[in-house]
Parts: structure tokens; C-alpha cells; sequence
């Protein structure tokens, strides 16, 4: 009997608590980022959570027996796609074409709209599975942190008081009650932390601050920086001192951006810079990879024989049929909800893929998917194929950015099974109800929330990551040669320059450590600098204790770092709701 639990994963009650944990907090994350452009984790907290409840029902006798690490492993998955269904559009293209056209999306088309392009990006992580995470064993940050997570939960070494669980305990309620101190806001409530602290100076007359020189009051992004590892997080923060320390305030100067400044008005310069690093450098290591995508292709007639493949990996064979079935659905969608070609809507497909591999590649060195950075390659290209048509270029790409998201969260989940020996068909499955509870529960909820286009881009829903959509796709609309030259300059340098990177990376193997990431130093340029700071904060605390503490930095590092993201993402969620009920402000 004690070794037939751990093989409880993908239970009935596994996926029932997968799909109302995730689904709750898919409503958190469409409030939180349509109010901020901000998602809350959501696997991690689901865990916790998880594991607290049913601790509760065994007390009462409710439940007979104990919720597995396995099975909350699964659930966590459910949970996962779940949470994140508002990837699928519904903070960023949905409403950005909403405020650009004045119409709403009806329920149906928006339920089936994000529901199968999610689809299509978990059958679309099928392929990169084995490479990334069995291969490179690339960290995926979340992925390890909620593995710890579970395994800190559920190994209770023989009834022994266990460290690793009390570290995380400790961080998750210093998280926690960071949290409540910036973000509760009630007559109740003495007195609430800033949202960031400034520093002092100025660069070209203007306050750091301007630049988004400041240090959040947060610590999640610390926590992913201690998981993420130090050669992405210097990477990062290189990138950061270039971009807003020597670019922006040159840029400025010049007059070539507005003089408002701030993060929207500089990374809508830097992400041509950025996104193009990013996507180069990702195409091209995956090239490099070619035999792994022979071995793919030859495992093909393996796959269908069935022979020769792994019985606990899922089968390439299903990724083929996957891709056969689910891609004309998205095409079909993309032509009738949005009028959008169909060879237009093939190719939007078969570029994902290409989005799909650079946003896991991303996600697995740096805990950050980079979906609306690329999702700006996907709009310079149909911006430039359908000149003029707004509505083309946003959905195009609404679908390659959701199924790199959806991709990379399979990925996230599957790197915490592979660390805790899960079997991978069984969360590839999860995932799939995690899709349908998300959409069930997002869609009705945002037309509760925005019933008509007006309410978007006000002080109660600024829906910040649609403005930036809409600003861009209206941009292409003009044509691309609307661009500052400089803005096409930086598409050029910052493709050449990812190539580059790659190129050293592979022929001086033994400066890698030297060489700066790629992905990281293009997301330093799509994100603001007081992010990058955060995690470049956390990175060097853990190399510190790595270097000078090794036994302790192994029992703590992770277990600290995912404590920080756990604690402050479950009061973020608690906070919610709270605002939502009225409890709060």
C-alpha cells in the first residue's frame, strides 16, 4: 500500500480541485491585469491551497485518505491552464480591438476563441518537452519552485519537523504580509507601504524614477531571481543599465521619444530591440538543435507503429494529430469572428510554432514569457501582409502569443513533474481541463466586468497591456514605414546582435558564463528596469549563499524563493477578492 499511493496523480478529485482553484483565480488574474497589466502565479499557490483544504477534510474525516504529492502535482497543472486563460486574449488583443472598433465580443466566439488556441499551445509544447527539460534541463524557475513547494508540503520525513517547510512557511508569510501592507487599501487600514522606492539622482536632468529606476516593494520578482540563476539575471540587468541608463536618456535628449517618459513610452522603443534579440537568438539555438528534430521526425513512424518511444513521454504522434485537429479550428475562427484570410490564418499557425519555441526557451532561462514582446514580431509581420487592418494584425497575434503562453505553462508544469517523477500524459491531459474550467469562468466574468468597449482605458479598467497592443497595431495600420528610423534600426542591431550571442555562446563554450544571455538581455528590453533590479537583487543573494553557504543555500534558496512567490501571490488573490466584495479599496 505504500507504494501504490504515489501513482494517485490525475484523480477525480485532483481535477475537480484543479479546475475551481484555477478557475477562481483566472478571475483574480483578469481583475489584477486589467486593472495593472500584472498576472498573479498561479501553480504554486494552487498547491498550497490544495494541500492546506484537504489537509482540513482528512482532519474532519471528510476525505479517507491523504492528497498525494503526485496528485497535487496534477492538480497544479488543472490549476495552471486554468489560471492563465487570460493569456488567451482577454487583457491584451480582445480589449485592445474592443476600444479600437467600439464592439463588444459576444461569450460564445470569445469562449471558443481563447479555449482553442489554448489547445493549440499545449499540443504545440509536445515537441519541445524532451530537448528543454529532459536534454538541456533548462531550470523553468516556477516549474522547480512549485516541485519544491510540493515536496516541502508532503515530505514530512517521518513525522520530523522539516526545515525546507519551515523556510517556506516563513518567506511566504514575510510575502504575505509585504502584500497586504502595499496593496490593502481600507478606511481600516493605518498606514500602506509605496509601491516603489525611489533613488535619488537624475540622468539628462530627469529623476531616476522617469527612467524606471526604483526598487518595487515586492517580493516575488526577488524570489524568481534566486530560482532563475545569476548568468540570466546579470544578463537581464546589463540589459537594463543599457536600454533606460544610456539609451532612453540619449532618446530623450534627441527628442525621439516623448518626454513624459516613463516605461510605456520607452519600451515602446526598446521592444523592436528586444523582441528581435529574443526571437534570432531562440530560432537559432533551436536550429543548432537539428538532430533532435530529425530524431523527432524519425520517431514519427515509431509513434504510429507504435514502437520505439518512450511509454512515459507523451507521443509525437500526438502533437501531429493535435495540431491536425485543433489548427483548422483556429484558422476557421480567425476567419469568421475577424475576416482574416485564410492563408493568413494558416501562416499565423505556423508561425506559433516558431513563437512557441522561443517563448519555452524564455520561460526556462529566466521565468519570464515573453508573449506581448513577441507578439509585436507576429504584428510587423501581418501589419506589413494586410496593411491597414488593425483587426488582422492584433488577432494574428493574439493566437502565436496564447499559444506561446499556453506552451510554456505546459512546460512549467512538466519540468515540476519531471522533477518529482510524474507522468507527463497524465498533466498533458490536466492541462486540457484546466483550458476548458479557465474559459468557463473568465468569459462570463469579463462581460460582467467590461459590458461595453467605452469602460475600457479609464481610471477603473486602464487595461494597460491593451493599450500597448492598441498603440502598436494602430502604428502598423499607418504602415510600417511610420516607425522612427531609429525604431527600425533597433530591429535590425538587436536581430544581428541575438544571432551574435548564440554564435559565442556555441563556439567559446567555455566563456558562456561571460557571454550574456540572449533571452535575458532582449527581455531586459521589454520590461521595466525596477523588475529587472528585483531579480537581479535575488540572483546575487543566492549566488552569495551558494558561494559562501553551500549546505544552507541548498536547503533554503528554493524553498525561500518559492515561499516569497507563494505568500505574495495568495494574499495578491485574497486581496482580489476583497476589492471585489467591496471589503476593500
Amino acid at each position: 500500500m505504500q507504494h501504490a499511493e504515489p501513482q494517485r496523480q490525475l484523480t477525480l478529485r485532483a481535477a475537480i480541485a484543479g479546475m475551481l482553484l484555477g478557475g477562481l483565480m483566472s478571475l483574480s488574474n483578469l481583475y489584477v491585469s486589467l486593472k495593472t497589466g500584472w498576472s498573479l502565479g498561479v501553480s504554486i499557490t494552487a498547491g498550497i491551497l490544495a494541500f492546506a483544504i484537504f489537509s482540513v477534510l482528512l482532519r474532519l474525516r471528510i476525505v479517507r485518505t491523504a492528497f498525494g504529492m503526485l496528485e497535487n502535482n496534477a492538480m497544479q497543472s488543472v490549476a495552471s491552464a486554468a489560471g492563465y486563460m487570460t493569456g488567451g486574449g482577454t487583457v491584451a488583443a480582445i480589449p485592445a480591438l474592443m476600444m479600437i472598433t467600439g464592439e463588444t465580443m459576444g461569450a460564445w466566439p470569445m469562449f471558443f476563441w481563447i479555449s482553442v488556441i489554448a489547445m493549440l499551445g499545449v499540443v504545440m509544447a509536445i515537441p519541445m518537452k524532451q530537448q528543454m527539460i529532459n536534454v538541456e534541463q533548462l531550470r523553468f524557475p516556477t516549474g522547480t519552485a512549485a516541485a519544491a513547494t510540493l515536496q516541502a508540503l508532503h515530505d514530512h520525513d517521518g513525522g520530523a519537523e522539516n526545515k525546507q517547510a519551515r523556510y517556506l512557511t516563513i518567506a511566504g508569510v514575510i510575502g504575505a504580509v509585504i502584500a497586504f501592507l502595499r496593496d490593502a487599501h481600507g478606511r481600516f487600514i493605518p498606514f500602506n507601504l509605496p509601491d516603489k522606492f525611489t533613488f535619488p539622482g537624475k540622468l539628462a536632468g530627469r529623476p531616476l524614477v522617469d527612467y524606471t529606476f526604483a526598487m518595487e516593494s515586492s517580493l516575488i520578482l526577488i524570489g524568481a531571481g534566486m530560482i532563475m540563476g545569476f548568468r540570466a539575471a546579470w544578463s537581464m540587468m546589463l540589459g537594463a543599465v543599457i536600454n533606460y541608463g544610456g539609451l532612453a536618456p540619449w532618446l530623450y535628449e534627441n527628442g525621439v521619444i516623448d518626454a513624459k517618459l516613463g516605461y510605456r513610452v520607452i519600451v515602446g522603443w526598446s521592444v523592436w530591440f528586444g523582441s528581435a534579440m529574443i526571437l534570432t537568438s531562440g530560432l537559432l539555438a533551436f536550429a543548432f538543435q537539428w538532430k533532435t528534430v530529425v530524431r523527432a521526425v524519425r520517431s514519427v513512424s515509431a509513434a504510429f507503429g507504435g514502437q520505439g518511444e518512450d511509454a512515459k513521454e507523451v507521443p509525437m504522434s500526438w502533437f501531429f494529430m493535435g495540431v491536425l485537429v485543433i489548427a483548422p479550428f483556429v484558422v476557421f475562427l480567425e476567419w469568421y469572428l475577424f475576416d482574416i484570410k485564410i492563408w493568413m490564418g494558416v501562416l499565423s499557425v505556423m508561425l506559433s510554432f516558431f513563437i512557441a519555441i522561443v517563448a519555452c526557451r524564455a520561460t526556462g532561462e529566466t521565468d519570464t514569457t515573453p508573449t506581448g514582446a513577441l507578439g509585436k514580431i507576429t504584428q510587423i509581420t501581418f501589419g506589413a501582409l494586410d496593411v491597414g487592418n488593425v483587426t488582422t494584425n492584433l488577432m494574428t497575434a493574439n493566437v502565436t502569443g496564447g499559444v506561446g503562453l499556453h506552451s510554456a505553462d505546459l512546460l512549467t508544469d512538466l519540468k515540476s513533474g519531471y522533477i518529482l517523477k510524474a507522468d507527463p500524459r497524465q498533466q498533458f491531459w490536466a492541462q486540457f481541463l484546466g483550458v476548458l474550467a479557465g474559459s468557463l469562468f473568465v468569459v462570463p466574468a469579463y462581460h460582467l466586468l467590461i459590458p461595453t468597449a467605452d469602460v475600457l482605458g479609464t481610471d477603473k479598467w486602464p487595461a494597460p497591456g491593451a493599450q500597448t497592443w492598441k498603440s502598436v497595431a494602430e502604428l502598423l495600420a499607418k504602415g510600417f514605414n511610420s516607425l522612427h528610423p531609429t525604431a527600425q534600426m533597433s530591429l535590425l542591431v538587436g536581430g544581428l546582435l541575438g544571432i551574435a550571442l548564440v554564435l559565442l555562446e556555441r563556439y567559446l563554450p567555455r566563456w558562456k558564463k561571460y557571454i550574456p544571455s540572449p533571452t535575458g538581455l532582449g527581455l531586459a528590453f521589454t520590461m521595466p528596469a525596477y523588475n529587472t533590479i528585483a531579480m537581479f537583487i535575488g540572483a546575487l543573494v543566492a549566488l552569495w549563499l551558494e558561494k559562501s553557504r553551500p549546505t544552507l543555500a541548498e536547503k533554503t534558496v528554493i524553498p525561500v524563493g518559492s515561499g516569497f512567490i507563494a505568500g505574495e501571490s495568495l494574499m495578491g488573490v485574497l486581496i482580489a477578492i476583497l476589492v471585489v466584495i467591496g471589503v476593500l479599496s
